[in-house]
């Protein structure tokens, strides 16, 4: 498998790197297997979270034997040096390592201040992080962060869904020799030809992406592309033409970072379930189960936590009831075919 060289890091990782934040969803002993078999096909870059519940954990016990053979990053959400000691600590105790490769600062909303970077400075002296990265979901940030000249390492949503700012940032980062890191390859989900999204994401050789994967299948379907390599051509381009106007405007890209929701409400995905219902078999979607929790959304207070949490500047409540409008119009048109 091809290896995509980390900037100024040094470090290559495979072209098909595995993101492990879907793992918090499946068993101890198949997020192992999984895990186990990404390793077995090659796969060197494993990419988690001190925010992703047991990810790490499952890490930790599936590949702690291998751990020089494999490249970790982990991320802190946190402005605060007394957690991020402890986020730090925790990580390093849960993957069963005493360094982690890349150490990232997860989706801050401002810079870091001087005492997050001095702390980032002694953990690299003391051999606990070797690089520090920095993860965001807004493009005007991630360029300040760039400016600063102190990440080695920046992971930023990318798609075949990608404006020109986005292209920018990967070709900015490739002249300052900083790593590039695809988060949302996938976009949460909403594309559906995965061959062209990484059809397309292969012309940028500077792009590590990362693939959530929670099945072998899936995995699999990647590693195949890597082996086979799809040619981008004028019949590709028209596959991704085609994912592009049918996700144009406004839409949830399933982040998450809007939750948790005072009154319960599964935001990101029923922010998102009428595209989901219209790009995927729609009969998990149409069903009691998710009836009652679009039906939450009548209990919207409008608190706007949710709103000021997007990074895509989303108005989230207004979204959510007009998906609500169409759900309930999807609803009653595929029941009444059943």
């Amino acid at each position: 498998m091809r290896k995509i060289k980390l900037g100024r890091t040094g470090l290559y990782a495979t072209e098909v790197s595995f993101g492990a934040l879907p793992i918090q969803r499946i068993s101890r002993n198949d997020a192992r297997e999984l895990l186990r078999f990404a390793y077995e096909r090659g796969v060197n870059f494993f990419d988690t979270a001190n925010f992703y519940t047991d990810s790490e954990e499952k890490i930790g016990y599936a590949l702690s034997d291998v751990r020089h053979d494999i490249i970790i990053a982990t991320k802190s959400a946190t402005d605060s040096v007394e957690f991020m000691q402890k986020n730090l600590e925790q990580s390093l105790r849960m993957m069963k390592t005493d360094y982690i490769d890349i150490f990232q600062l997860h989706n801050p909303s401002t810079l870091p201040n001087d005492d997050i970077l001095n702390f980032l400075y002694k953990a690299q002296r003391d051999g606990k992080i070797r690089f520090i990265g920095f993860t965001n979901h807004k493009i005007e940030l991630a360029n300040r962060a760039l400016d600063m000249n102190v990440f080695d390492t920046m992971q930023f949503p990318f798609s075949l869904l990608a404006a020109q700012c986005d292209i920018d940032l990967v070709n900015r980062c490739k002249k300052e020799d900083v790593g590039f890191i695809a988060m949302k390859a996938m976009s949460g989900g909403l594309i559906t030809d995965p061959e062209a999204t990484f059809a397309y994401i292969s012309r940028f050789d500077n792009v590590v992406p990362i693939f959530g994967v929670q099945k072998k299948s899936e995995l699999s379907e990647f590693l195949g592309y890597a082996e086979n390599p799809p040619v981008f051509d004028e019949a590709m381009q028209k596959r991704v033409d085609k994912e592009r106007s049918e996700l144009s405007g406004d839409f949830c890209r399933g982040c998450g970072y809007c939750q948790p929701c005072p009154v319960g409400i599964d935001i990101w995905q029923c922010a998102r379930i009428s595209l989901m219902i219209g790009r995927a078999p729609s009969a998990p979607w149409v069903s009691d189960k998710w009836r009652a929790e679009m039906d939450k959304i009548k209990n919207c207070k409008d608190c706007g936590l949710c709103k000021s949490r997007c990074p895509y500047g989303l108005d989230t409540p207004a979204l959510l009831k007009r998906e609500l409008s169409r759900y309930d119009k999807l609803y009653e048109e595929l029941k009444g075919n059943k």
